[in-house]
């Protein structure tokens, strides 16, 4: 995330969060894939507003974000408005501790944006894919956590650290 932590590294961190939140809050074991979510898809995301300047999405299919729901919620009757919430507040949490691990790392403290949710894909605006991890849950659902990198030609402009 702009150039203070390698890659490489960057990968390691995302994808041992999603893993352990994931099991930890709804029960859902995801393993690593290489189908990307198809057919009705959801996708939570924030911005990083301080710290790092960068964009950070989960586009899953909706049966995945239901399961989620259904299994924060401890029931199996949940309204859309809940899958809507509960994904938020799951993302929430996911990228709280992404900002404190990176924080432990590089002492740059980071501050995002409270979570958005949409249905279908979300794409920000001047942003790139920069990193895409691909996963498969226990019951073959799949999710997509993307981190987006400012374009070049927006990459000069100020961020908050």
């Amino acid at each position: 995330m702009n150039n203070a932590v390698p890659d490489e590294r960057l990968v390691e961190i995302f994808d041992r969060v999603i893993r352990d939140i994931t099991r930890r809050e709804a029960g859902i074991c995801l393993c690593s894939g290489d189908t990307a979510p198809d057919g009705e898809v959801c996708t939570v995301y924030t911005v990083f507003e301080r710290g790092f300047c960068t964009c950070l999405s989960l586009c899953a299919e909706t049966a995945m974000f239901l399961r989620l729901t259904q299994g924060m919620m401890e029931r199996e009757e949940v309204t859309p408005q809940d899958v809507e919430d509960f994904a938020k507040e799951y993302f929430n949490v996911l990228c709280g501790h992404i900002v404190t691990t990176l924080f432990r790392e590089t002492r740059i403290p980071a501050k995002f944006l409270p979570p958005s949710f949409q249905q279908g894909r979300y794409i920000p605006e001047h942003h790139l894919r920069h990193i895409v991890l691909t996963y498969s849950s226990d019951e073959q659902e799949h999710a997509q956590l993307i981190h987006h990198a400012l374009t070049e030609e927006f990459s000069e402009l100020p961020c908050e650290t």
